[in-house]
């Protein structure tokens, strides 16, 4: 059974920067999953933030093109976000995910993924 577990959510002002981290566990082998980062607002449906599939290659949802970047550190089993210039619009509940469906066009489809952390809020003031 996979576990996913985030942390680095936090409260930061406009402009600025955070990094989520989601360490997993229960992987027989990490290179055959896709991971990626989800968020959900009060009131909105759960998005795609940011994924990156088992070949290393990556997707972001438009609003975070340049600004947020997703890496991994398969040594360690740990999925990062890189998240900078924030802005009030990215407050929601941030979650780690992981499928071993992968398909690079899916890759930002939240019904695709089946293990899910717990969630980390980050809160963005203006």
């Amino acid at each position: 059974q996979v576990q996913l577990v985030e942390s680095g959510g936090g409260s930061v002002q406009a402009g600025g920067s955070l990094r989520l981290s989601c360490t997993a566990s229960g992987y027989t082998s990490s290179s055959r999953y896709c991971m990626g980062w989800f968020r959900q607002a009060p009131g909105k449906e759960r998005e795609g933030v940011a994924a990156i599939d088992n070949n290393g290659s990556t997707r972001y949802t438009d609003s975070v093109k340049g600004r947020f970047t997703i890496s991994q550190d398969n040594a360690e089993n740990t999925l990062y976000l890189q998240m900078t210039s924030l802005k009030p619009e990215d407050t929601a509940i941030y979650y780690c995910a992981a499928t071993a469906r992968c398909l690079y066009y899916w890759l930002l489809a939240p019904t695709r993924y089946t293990y899910w952390g717990q969630g980390t809020q980050v809160t963005i003031s203006s």
